[in-house]
């Protein structure tokens, strides 16, 4: 049976788009611009780093980083991401969101910095310590996950809530931007600063010294906007939803939304007392009556999200590989270092430009309309029919002439990932749990997507490689080739469309209501 709502929840509810809403999404928004800048800037730099720092004398091709490496500085950072969603998840509901996200973006501020500055010229001291801070870097921006998804759904009303969720996610779309910009910028002014011939003219010299700034520019330029909203994150106040149903303090949420809102708002402490004593409120994560109602959502939300980053994040920190691979990027041996950071960021920005950031908006513009679900399971569609479109005529897009092609087919997949299950798998954690669990499983559900984020990452680098295993990049062994890789992606996306069906839909329904908090109802 239904209770009535919460005075102080039902305002926030009812509570039509004022400016806290669109501050909140700011200052929770520029997290994300600051996680996608750090973990996609690192996919401009890693063939820079291996022309630095593993150059070998009279070889036919440029330095590379050898496969351990390679996959050490791509995933090491999604380590961390996965252990912060879980850790800063629980910590949430235990200690607050507020209290513990401040950490995070200080985390992240201090290890892009101590990113850029790894210490030494010594190939195994640079990447050791970057590797380091990039691992906690990763560690802040996990937490980041769990805790502004959580403040934003407590903080936004019914009728807008997905659209605020989503918008705050959609500032990853310019934080990759950003990054592919940012990099065209820096290696525009070395470029023209300091020329070099291209590889195979004069080998050692196709690579100046000063490109060593190059990739630390870039790596820590990603802490300036965390910086710019450290101390705004530190003014918000705790989230009623949170103070009320968790904290069981009526009192402050009533006084806390009373100033947000700016009306009154009754506090209510004997309907809070009363919340406490129900049996349905009460059972905990482990517990068979939250495997009864949420056990199937939960396995929803984290293999629909496990399924989604291997694929995405395939796509995004390897798009590079693929470019060469149909001859968008030029041979490397053609270019000097610092151009080819240049050519590569140019292609990743271009794509962030066409796809990824349009696809974040029209989620924001239709998510309220359309429903979760609905474009959950459009998205994954999409994915897989482009994704095989590319794969299966695979060498027909290898010829010059049908590159562009390529390209606005590779877009698209992108375009629909982002208009579809990247933003969704997001939003929904954030809304269908109790909210004493609510950050913990938006945070293992992160965590599921950072584990597919880490097999498309580290399988993805071995699965595209030439089958010759004499054309596969130094020191890699024989793979299935990027035309056989891209099918299995695309499978990949055919069963996170079925797995889609285990997502209930959220749309236009009180948090309270999607995990039944306003029912008298007791534990079988």
């Amino acid at each position: 049976m239904a209770r009535e709502q919460l005075k102080v929840l039902n305002a926030l509810d009812v509570a039509k788009t004022q400016w806290y809403h669109f501050t909140a999404i700011i200052i929770a928004g520029m997290g994300f611009f600051t996680d996608a800048y750090d973990l996609f800037c690192i996919s401009v730099c890693t063939k820079l780093l291996g022309r630095i720092y593993y150059h070998h004398e009279g070889a036919a091709k440029p330095g590379t980083l050898p496969p351990n490496v390679s996959a050490a500085v791509n995933g090491v950072a999604l380590c961390g991401t996965l252990a912060g969603q879980l850790f800063f998840g629980w910590l949430g509901d235990k200690l607050g969101r507020k209290k513990v996200y401040g950490i995070t973006l200080l985390l992240m501020i201090i290890c892009s910095i101590g990113s850029g500055l790894s210490i030494g010229h010594d190939a195994k001291a640079v990447m050791a310590t970057l590797c380091f801070f990039r691992f906690w870097l990763g560690f802040g921006i996990g937490g980041d996950y769990p805790l502004s998804a959580t403040i934003m759904s407590e903080y936004a009303n019914k009728k807008t809530r997905g659209a605020f969720i989503a918008a705050v996610f959609a500032m990853q779309g310019f934080g990759i931007l950003t990054g592919g910009i940012f990099a065209i910028i820096i290696s525009s002014i070395f470029q023209n600063k300091f020329d070099a011939p291209p590889y195979e003219v004069d080998a050692l010299g196709s690579t100046v010294p000063q490109a060593d700034y190059v990739w630390r520019i870039i790596v820590i330029f990603g802490a300036f906007p965390a910086a710019l909203t450290y101390y705004w994150r530190l003014k918000m106040p705790e989230t009623a939803r949170y103070t009320a149903l968790v904290a069981k303090n009526a009192k402050q949420a009533a006084n806390d939304m009373s100033r947000v809102l700016q009306v009154d708002i009754e506090s209510e402490p004997q309907k809070v007392e009363k919340l406490a004593e129900k049996p349905a409120n009460t059972f905990g994560l482990f517990s068979k009556e939250f495997l009864r109602r949420h056990g199937l959502h939960l396995l929803g939300t984290t293999s629909t999200w496990f399924l989604l980053d291997i694929a995405f994040y395939s796509q995004n920190l390897f798009q590079k590989d693929i470019f060469t691979a149909i001859g968008w990027i030029p041979p490397a041996k053609t270019m000097n270092a610092i151009e080819e950071v240049f050519r590569i960021a140019r292609a990743q920005t271009l794509i962030a430009l066409c796809s990824t950031v349009p696809g974040y908006w029209f989620t924001v513009a239709f998510i309220d309309r359309m429903g979760r679900f609905a474009i959950q399971l459009m998205g994954f569609f999409f994915m897989t029919v482009f994704m095989f479109a590319l794969a299966f005529p695979y060498n027909h897009w290898t010829h010059k002439d049908n590159r562009i092609g390529f390209v606005v087919l590779y877009s698209l997949t992108f375009f629909f990932a982002n208009f579809g299950p990247n933003a969704t798998t997001f939003v929904v954690p954030a809304e269908i749990f109790p909210a004493r669990l609510r950050s913990t499983c938006h945070g293992i559900s992160a965590a599921a997507g950072k584990a597919g984020a880490i097999v498309g990452a580290f399988g993805f680098l071995y699965l595209a490689q030439n089958k010759d295993k004499a054309k596969a990049d130094a020191g890699y062994p024989a793979g299935i080739g990027v035309k056989n890789a891209l099918i299995v992606l695309g499978v990949v996306n055919f069963l996170g469309m079925l797995f889609t069906f285990l997502v209930p839909e959220s749309n236009g329904r009180s948090l309270e209501d999607m995990s039944r908090e306003n029912e008298d109802e007791t534990v079988d």
